[in-house]
């Protein structure tokens, strides 16, 4: 059972080897990188390359570790109790299952995806160490202790917003993925716009490296921000002509698609007066 990468998604040698050491060690890959640099897609790819089915549990603000195990519905049994209903005298009637046991109770080996879990308070992943451990976890209103029958190929995913406990860090395995070179590039645009012109392509990721390059950005533009713009070239049929600046601008055609906030945008056209002025 070895990930190799898929003819949808472009994994460099180090993020395969990344991947293939979590699942000989059983242990979760933490993965890091610019938010819009596959981490979330990475999963998807693993589970199905290796044929294998997948638990999304995508992580908020107000996400709690024991949501990922189980909620119970006191309310809701209250309510029943109160009704004269006869399902009340089942307390798992009341217990909803969460991501993990999913997982755990799942008949074969599942590929579970924790995304952003950088979003949750500092003590979330604190609380799930015993889980990631054990494999186990007790469910207090039944007696019972749920046990992973297969342990699943965890894939933890974070943006980088705060830092993550020592504690949580030693039991994964972590890799950062590192923002494509040019190389790289080519072939994940090659994989969704199969066929681009050349000239078309070289000119665009010539002048997408240059807005990521700058000095200044408060957001720098993502893989997935530059397939959606060169989606956008390619609609509406420009070339590597129509996307040579004039001077009277330094944003490039379709900026909307690559910078997200009107700083950024500003900071070109502060780039662009000062050119003219200059000459």
């Amino acid at each position: 059972m070895r990930f190799t990468g898929t003819d949808s998604y472009v994994a460099t040698d180090d993020l395969t080897v990344a991947v293939n050491a979590a699942v000989t060690l059983e242990r979760p890959l933490l993965v890091k990188g610019e938010p819009g640099t596959g981490k979330t897609e990475l999963a998807r790819q693993v589970s199905n390359a290796l044929r294998l089915p997948m638990i999304e549990w995508h992580i908020k603000s107000t996400t709690k570790a024991q949501q990922g195990l189980y909620e119970y519905d006191a309310v809701s049994r209250l309510r029943d109790s109160q009704l004269g209903d006869a399902k009340v005298n089942d307390v798992a009637n009341y217990i909803k299952r969460g991501k993990l046991w999913q997982a755990f109770e799942a008949d074969g080996r599942v590929v579970l995806l924790i995304d952003e879990i950088d979003k949750a308070d500092i003590e979330f992943p604190n609380d799930l160490l015993q889980e990631l451990d054990r494999m186990e976890f007790h469910v207090y209103e039944t007696g019972e202790t749920v046990r992973a029958k297969h342990r699943p190929i965890m894939i933890i995913t974070s943006n980088n917003e705060k830092e993550l406990p020592d504690a949580f860090l030693r039991r994964c395995f972590f890799h950062y993925i590192r923002f494509p070179d040019i190389d790289t590039m080519r072939k994940i645009v090659e994989v969704h716009h199969p066929g681009i012109k050349d000239a078309l392509l070289t000119t665009a990721l010539t002048q997408f490296y240059e807005i990521r390059d700058q000095q200044g950005l408060k957001k720098k533009p993502s893989t997935s921000e530059v397939l959606d713009w060169l989606k956008l070239l390619l609609a509406e049929d420009l070339t590597s002509e129509d996307l040579k600046r004039d001077g009277a601008s330094a944003l490039p055609k379709m900026h909307g698609a690559l910078l997200k906030n009107e700083q950024d945008v500003h900071l070109f056209e502060r780039l662009a007066f000062m050119a003219r002025s200059q000459r």
